[in-house]
């Protein structure tokens, strides 16, 4: 009976093995759980059990005939664990990891205690080792809760420790938002799993719902236990992510009642001025207020806890109001009326945030446990105001999520399962801060018309509805016990989400007007109108709801105890009725089929034979509702190896080859419902200084009555819709993708763990709109200018979805860490990063009207990341019940992607061409002007023991102890250069402009911890 059970297992492992082989193209895994697995060698037919004392958590597993046992589904936490008499060692195991652990065959004495971390169990400090997870093809590190107590902090926003990590980025930008990046692609490639759930947005940019232009926090600090950082090659289970995957564990209440309570201030008394300030001798009122609570504690005593958590920041952040960059050496702002100077310099945001967090664990038996938890986000804030934006063009902001998850997880003798039913509501809603018409100012001696400055009332698009909401529900399996040529370690999976997907990308008020500005001054006539219009019977909002599928294979083979090999596969799915069941308007397919009015156009030629000769096949984007079909190719191979040079896990080589799939934002895909429904219309009208083609069904003749506002401006388009703008998507759109390469070795040397590894991560299939307006004889170019007064006859512009953007980065990652420990009494890491970074568009604009499609444009050095960047952090125990700790933040100045525009006509007619330029930096102590951004962060905290583990604390944290400004990169001037001759230096910083992170500044935090 047994020979024949370990036949089956044979036959399975040896089934699946063959399966992934074959597979090897492409393949990825699901199910990104945060707890650990426990796995190693013991007396063959021991019982290996692992007990927390704390919660009362008990597992256990059966030592097979060579000795090998392995545990499943380990909260991060400090164990017990055991196979007999005398083999009893303490053990902590970090988030998301496989840790292994030999025990000794058993004996009749009790063995001394043996690792350095001393840690409280029901009471008792005792001795426990941390076992970090080396034998991993994974890129990345785990954030400790110690490093998040330690190190400064600009916000109370978990992710900023994760640019401690090699490879990541965490900004805080000039207007306070903060955003989280890995390698070289935008934000919007990341995802965050907080308890092995998903928070991934599906409809804005910003990688996790509700991030998106936000000052806030994704999730309570309180609540973060630890986390892990993969900036690529993670294994098969991590889903709708193509850069860096965080995974976090939440904390859990335990047999004994622990809980904190703290309040953080700081305000404009307590920071240096901003360049602006500086300039005008004004310093703007700013506050910061940050206050919250946690509470853990048992409900049944090793059966039933509970754990808490609440906090909220309240900001007045300055921002200096500036001129956006244009390529002139004068100052622009004195060539603007004085009403609209009057708006420049310093203002404020505002923002407040409200977090919650509750969770209920309960241990059913010692097989089976139960998590209940519910998370809860309120958020307001006025965004838009800062550089080209006037505070008059404000906009408000509501962003609202709640989540709740229901998860149990059952331990057999030989697999362990877990399943996750979660249900998600999010959504945004902005809105301007006053109504009326606005006024946009641009710069006429630059063909691209950029702009200077927006005042009035924000543009009808910051009008914004976007929401998801629905059900998901995921099963891993896990195989614990499988033998054949090593041993397995095999998970399945499979994961099914129903999300109702909702936009509204614009509303029918605050029309937008557009004026000239030149060396002389400031034109009497606007020259363009932009503004929405409501049709009778349309909501303008698209919804849909789209059904998102996933399965996955993962093999961990230990071969011996030297290689492991991780063998993964995955595949995705995703249908979204949106966009595969639309259908194009008959009327634009009309008027596209019509006589071309323009002039040079051929007798009898249509404006479709104008796009067929420019290189633009209509009938890709021509949806009849049955001829598009969801992208199935979404197959994801994830490989990766381990080798224990001399199988004591000091020094392994690691190294892994996969390919990650993210997704489309609905933001892209619903703009052909919405701009049907709520038509945006762009009017150009024939002024003498800014003539346009008066044969256009958009250029019009200029009447003051337009200046009344939206009810005129919609009237007039009764009996017509010239100016529309029409939005036509790729019928073969697919998900964008990464493919991620690496080879490293990593090394434990005494306490210090290093690692060096080089990764090579190729992005494709970045989601793009551009021009699709052509002349009549197909061109896009014509004397430098673009075909903007050659749309659709009779509708509008033409704007086309496409795949497309693409990046290419190799990076030289080197880390060196020694852990905290309460024998030592300190701890450090060391981060660098070197970036050789290429890509065809700006990451983080999705719009590319510069060249005729996204195939023509250029690689070009990549303004997503430093060349060079060091992040050193240390913490420190010092007497008198005081702790303090250090980071430094070093990296080389980002380069500027735009159109460069000199004077030069190109061989396409184009009288500007994309290019990256990097301005000079500053130096940090000593050396050149290399560094584009310096900081120095400081830390103090003093603990006030009253009794056992109450005591109140006070934390001084002094942030950019140098004020060090580092000037914004949207803040550059621009001098590209005239005459065909293009500048040497044709870049520099903007000093009296915005800066990223913040000013020297000091917050004061109190608390008290029990």
């Amino acid at each position: 009976m047994k020979a024949s059970m370990q036949l089956k297992k044979k036959l399975l492992v040896s089934m699946i093995a063959a399966t992934v082989a074959a597979t090897v193209a492409p393949s990825a895994v699901m199910a990104q759980t945060s707890n650990a697995t426990l796995r190693g060698k013991a007396n063959p037919g021991a019982n290996v059990t692992v007990f927390n004392p704390q919660t009362g958590l008990t597992r256990h597993a059966t030592a097979n005939a060579d000795g090998s046992y392995v545990i499943n589904g380990l909260p991060p936490a400090t164990y017990r664990v055991d196979a007999g008499p005398g083999t009893e060692k303490n053990v902590t195991l970090t988030v998301a990891s496989t840790a292994t652990l030999n025990l000794p065959a058993p004996t009749s004495e009790a063995p001394a205690a043996n690792a350095a971390n001393a840690t409280t169990m029901e009471g008792v400090s005792v001795a426990a080792t941390t076992i970090e997870e080396v034998k991993t093809p994974e890129v990345g590190q785990t954030i400790s809760l110690h490093q998040i107590a330690t190190i400064p902090q600009v916000s109370r926003n978990f992710l900023e420790f994760a640019d401690t990590v090699p490879g990541m980025v965490f900004t805080v930008d000039q207007k306070g938002n903060t955003s989280l990046r890995g390698g070289a692609m935008n934000n919007s490639s990341t995802n965050v799993y907080i308890d092995g759930v998903s928070q991934k947005s599906y409809v804005k940019e910003g990688g996790i719902s509700g991030q998106n232009n936000s000052q806030g926090n994704p999730f309570p600090q309180l609540a973060i236990g630890e986390y892990k950082v993969i900036t690529s090659n993670y294994k098969a289970e991590y889903d709708q992510v193509s850069s860096a995957a965080i995974t976090a564990e939440t904390k859990s209440g335990t047999n004994e009642f622990h809980g904190e309570v703290f309040g953080t201030y700081t305000n404009d008394a307590f920071r240096n001025r901003t360049p602006i300030e500086e300039s005008t001798g004004k310093k703007t009122d700013s506050e910061s207020k940050e206050y919250g609570f946690a509470l853990g504690g048992p409900i049944i005593k090793d059966k039933m806890h509970f754990f808490v958590a609440f906090e909220q920041k309240k900001f007045d952040t300055p921002i200096s109001v500036v001129p956006g960059s244009v390529n002139y050496s004068g100052d622009v702002a004195s060539l603007l009326p004085a009403n609209v100077q009057q708006e420049l310099g310093s203002s404020n945001l505002t923002f407040d945030e409200k977090l919650y967090f509750g969770k209920i664990d309960w241990e059913l038996t010692d097989r089976d446990r139960i998590e209940i938890s519910t998370q809860v986000r309120r958020e307001t804030q006025i965004s838009g105001i800062g550089s080209g934006t006037a505070p008059s063009a404000g906009v408000n902001n509501e962003n609202h999520d709640t989540r709740g998850t229901f998860k149990w997880q059952h331990s057999a003798e030989s697999w362990y399962n877990e399943l996750i039913f979660s249900f998600e509501n999010a959504y945004i809603n902005a809105f301007p801060t006053n109504a009326g018409n606005g006024y946009n100012y641009t710069w006429q001696p630059d063909p691209n018309n950029p702009s200077i400055i927006t005042t009035g009332s924000a543009d009808p698009r910051a009008t914004q509805t976007k929401s998801q909401e629905g059900p998901s529900v995921s099963d891993t399996f896990t195989f614990n016990d499988l033998q054949w040529h090593g041993d397995h370690v095999v998970k399945l999976g499979y994961k099914f989400k129903s999300i109702e997907l909702k936009a509204a990308d614009a509303a029918a008020q605050s029309p937008q007007f557009f004026y000239d500005v030149n060396p002389t001054g400031v034109a009497s006539q606007p020259w363009q109108v932009f503004y929405a219009s409501a049709l009778p019977g349309q909501s303008g909002v698209a919804e849909t709801t789209a059904r998102q599928y996933g399965v996955f294979a993962q093999d961990d083979w230990s071969v011996n105890d030297h290689l492991t090999l991780n063998l993964g596969v995955r595949w995705d799915y995703e249908v979204n009725p949106s966009y595969t069941n639309f259908v194009t308007s008959q009327r634009v397919l009309d008027a596209i089929n019509s006589p071309n009015p323009y002039a040079g156009a051929a007798p009898g030629s249509t404006y479709g034979d104008a796009l067929a000769a420019g290189g633009v096949n209509i009938n890709d984007y021509v949806s009849d509702g049955r001829n598009r079909h969801s992208f199935k190719g979404q197959w994801q191979p994830r490989l990766g190896f381990s080798y224990d040079i001399f199988g004591d896990e000091a020094h392994v080589i690691h190294g892994g080859a996969g390919r990650a799939y993210d997704r489309n934002l609905y933001d892209y895909l619903q703009t052909e419902v919405t701009k049907q429904a709520l038509p945006q219309t762009t009017l150009r009208f024939n002024i003498p200084t800014h003539p346009c083609d008066v044969s256009s069904s958009t250029c019009v003749p200029w009447n003051p009555e337009f200046l009344n506002g939206q009810n005129v401006l919609q009237n007039f388009l009764i009996g017509g819709n010239s100016g529309q703008e029409v939005d036509m998507l790729n019928n073969k759109l697919k998900a964008p993708y990464s493919d991620q390469f690496s080879l490293g070795m990593s090394n434990t040397i005494g306490d210090w763990q290093t690692d060096a590894t080089v990764t090579r991560v190729l992005s494709k299939d970045g989601f793009a709109f551009t021009l699709g307006n052509r002349f009549p004889d197909g061109s896009f170019f014509r004397n430098g200018s673009q075909p903007w007064d050659q749309p659709i006859p009779n509708v509008g512009t033409l704007i086309l979805g496409d795949n497309g953007i693409e990046t290419r980065t190799t990076q030289v990652l080197l880390s060196a860490q020694k852990p905290y420990t309460q024998e030592s009494g300190w701890s450090t890491s060391l981060a660098y990063t070197y970036s050789h970074a290429k890509q065809n568009r700006d990451i983080n604009e999705h719009y590319s009207f510069d060249e005729p499609t996204i195939g023509d444009y250029p690689f070009i050095t990549s303004n997503a990341v430093a060349k060079h960047r060091f992040v050193g952090t240390a913490a420190l125990d010092l007497p008198w019940g005081i702790s303090g700790s250090i980071k430094l933040t070093l990296a080389t100045p980002l380069p500027k992607n735009a159109a460069a525009c000199y004077g030069q006509i190109e061989a396409n007619g184009a009288s500007c061409v994309p290019m990256a330029a990097t301005p000079s930096g500053a130096k940090f102590l000593v050396g050149g002007d290399i560094w584009g951004y310096r900081d120095i962060d400081l830390q103090l905290t003093k603990d006030f023991v009253i009794s056992g583990d109450t005591k109140i604390y006070a934390r001084f944290d002094v942030l950019n102890v140098f004020n060090w400004k580092n000037y914004a990169d949207s803040d550059y001037l621009v001098n590209w250069g005239s005459n065909g001759e293009l500048n040497s230096r044709p870049v520099a910083v903007n000093k009296k402009g915005n800066i990223t992170f913040v000013p020297r500044t000091a917050r004061f935090t109190v608390g008290l911890k029990f």
